[in-house]
């Protein structure tokens, strides 16, 4: 599915001579020029009983699809959607790289499977995303003026009584390892997960109703309360600083009750970011990077700044789709996982008894 104006990877497309299945669809050149907006027109050409979304960096494992079907027959007719585990392929790119890296781990690893063991409506990741068509269909596809489609169709298909589930196997995606890049589409995320939250909450009675009190916290907590955290975090890190100068010729038992609810705010949001991250990362065998936990405050504060240019943006250019570039990772975790065998298998080889000549034996 290719942009009327995306020329170079069209080009690319066509040294390839793509026989069938595969087909170049064009969207259509009428906005919103969004990735939601593309689906929808894709969506009108398939024809299967499942339909799956792969960003083009993507690099999903090989038996993906099989596992998907598998866990479509193991459950109810309810499920709609199965969700893959997203993970960094570029983590040693830079520290923010391995943070985005810790920051996937506890999410798709530890908070979104346990949410979907519980069928409790979560929002998706954008790419790996197995559907039932008709389901998709029945509840009009992704809203094409939603910057984060996958966020606001996750809350759709639970409010029409559907559930996702977590598969285990895992999609290696690019991110971006530069501060600029990262700004921008972290602002995007922002901005569709408050267009999300304001969408719904335009009848929050029916919403509570459709979601039942369980997935209505979690839809305040995940949608909405991950911007407002954003949003609020410099309030209350100015604030236990200003206190903290103020007070600073006083002894630590002396100190306000507004310092010691300020500091504890501020450690106890560090502390679950970190604490769910760095789970996530000993799943992933991937503790060699958690030192860049302790950055989690610099994190959140490029999050606030994030937060910040998504609610200017809501208000002055709320469609308006930052694009990410890919394909520049210097880096690959798949790559040197996938080589680790074959490397062991020479070194094994190598480090083997040569057999004697003349006919000796081991």
């Amino acid at each position: 599915m290719l942009e009327p104006d995306d020329r170079e990877t069209r080009a690319r497309l066509e040294t390839m001579r793509l026989a069938a299945p595969f087909e170049i669809i064009i969207a259509p050149a009428v906005a919103p020029r969004t990735k939601p907006k593309a689906l929808n027109a894709a969506l009108a050409s398939a024809h299967g009983t499942f339909v799956v979304i792969y960003d083009a960096e993507d690099r999903p494992e090989p038996d993906q699809l099989r596992r998907a079907l598998d866990a479509f027959a193991d459950n109810d007719d309810r499920l709609a959607c199965v969700q893959a585990r997203l993970t960094i392929d570029n983590t040693a790119d830079s520290w923010l790289a391995r943070l985005f890296t810790a920051e996937y781990a506890g999410l798709f690893d530890v908070f979104l499977p346990s949410l979907a063991a519980w069928q409790l409506p979560l929002p998706l990741g954008g790419s790996s995303n197995h559907f039932r068509t008709d389901m998709l269909r029945r509840i009009g596809a992704w809203d094409p003026y939603n910057v984060t489609e996958d966020a606001d169709l996750g809350m759709r298909l639970a409010r029409h009584g559907y559930h996702t589930t977590i598969i285990n196997s895992t999609t290696y995606e690019e991110s971006p390892a530069r501060l600029r890049p990262w700004l921008r589409q972290r602002t995007r995320w922002m901005k569709g997960w408050l267009q999300t939250w304001l969408v719904h909450m335009r009848a929050p009675r029916k919403l509570m109703r459709e979601l039942g009190p369980a997935g209505f916290f979690v839809f305040q907590l995940l949608v909405g309360g991950s911007v407002l955290a954003a949003l609020v975090h410099p309030l209350f890190l100015s604030a236990f600083l200003w206190e903290i100068m103020r007070e600073s010729g006083q002894t630590l038992g002396t100190f306000a009750l507004s310092t010691w609810l300020h500091g504890a705010t501020l450690l106890s949001g560090y502390l679950a970011s970190a604490m769910l991250a760095l789970i996530g990362l000993a799943r992933r065998r991937l503790l060699g990077c958690a030192w860049t936990l302790l950055l989690m405050p610099i994190y959140w504060l490029l999050l606030s700044l994030a937060a910040w240019r998504a609610l200017d943006q809501l208000l002055r250019d709320p469609y308006r789709w930052e694009k990410t570039e890919h394909g520049l990772a210097r880096n690959s975790r798949l790559m040197k996982e996938t080589a680790m065998p074959s490397a062991r298998v020479r070194s094994i080889a190598a480090a083997r008894p040569r057999r004697p000549r003349g006919g000796g034996r081991d």
